[in-house]
């Protein structure tokens, strides 16, 4: 297995060279994520590749987004970063009800490459993760037309896919509200299947405690089934192990 992935990555690596770029300082974890993305074709694993890096170059030119970019969006406060679950996934969770449909897309985007980058590369409990998955709940609670924002949740999701190759382990979404189901459906029509299939629609009580069961009580607010408070994305702290 191992000499398997160690083959792959080199012929990534040499794809990547022929298209005028390099992989010089990334890591076999990283690589083997844009692998897993294109079914371990190294030709089409580099494409992706480079095209994140020119990404990355384009929109994050510093190498991350500072609050003060994304303040507007931040200030809304419905983002919460709420540490590891029990498998050691960063959990992020939506609450839709604070969002509205974003006046600056630019920032919008800065704002969900903010999130993403923070809950994947902030230290936990003394140690980085730097090649991890998310886990995610997005919540619509509360949910009223005026909060409704098909184009946003596509954009999040099309970065997450496109950008952010194998970051994310699952997706929850829960409290759907009737009127929601078509534009869900609309959603989904511009997301891949690997997406889709990361993306679990919570509609009853045994769904609840699946959450629970899989993220843990320490870390998911009281209303999801735990005991902990929700912690907004600017207002989290990382633990640190002595």
């Amino acid at each position: 297995m191992e000499k398997t992935r160690d083959a792959a990555i080199s012929k990534l690596k040499s794809s990547i060279r022929k298209l005028g770029s390099s992989a010089e300082n990334y890591g076999d974890p990283t690589l083997m994520r844009f692998l897993v993305a294109r079914s371990m074709d190294p030709d089409k694993a580099a494409k992706m590749f480079v095209e994140w890096r020119k990404w990355r170059a384009s929109l994050v030119p510093n190498g991350f987004i500072a609050e003060s970019e994304v303040r507007d969006e931040l200030d809304a406060r419905k983002i919460y970063l709420q540490g590891l679950s029990r498998d050691g996934y960063p959990v992020v969770i939506v609450r839709a009800s604070l969002h509205y449909p974003a006046k600056d897309q630019l920032q919008f985007k800065k704002f969900v490459v903010h999130l993403l980058d923070k809950a994947l590369t902030s230290p936990f409990g003394g140690r980085v993760i730097g090649n991890e998955k998310l886990i995610a709940i997005l919540d619509l609670q509360n949910l009223a037309y005026k909060n409704v924002d098909s184009h946003g949740i596509i954009t999040g999701f099309q970065l997450v896919q496109d950008y952010y190759p194998e970051r994310l382990r699952k997706c929850f979404i829960v409290n759907m509200p009737w009127f929601f189901v078509s534009v869900w459906k609309m959603v989904s029509y511009f997301l891949d299947k690997a997406t889709l299939e990361k993306i679990v629609i919570v509609s009853d009580e045994d769904g609840r405690k699946s959450i629970v069961k899989e993220i843990g009580d320490h870390v998911l607010p009281e209303q999801y089934g735990g005991r902990a408070k929700f912690i907004a994305l600017q207002d989290f702290i990382p633990p640190y192990n002595d």
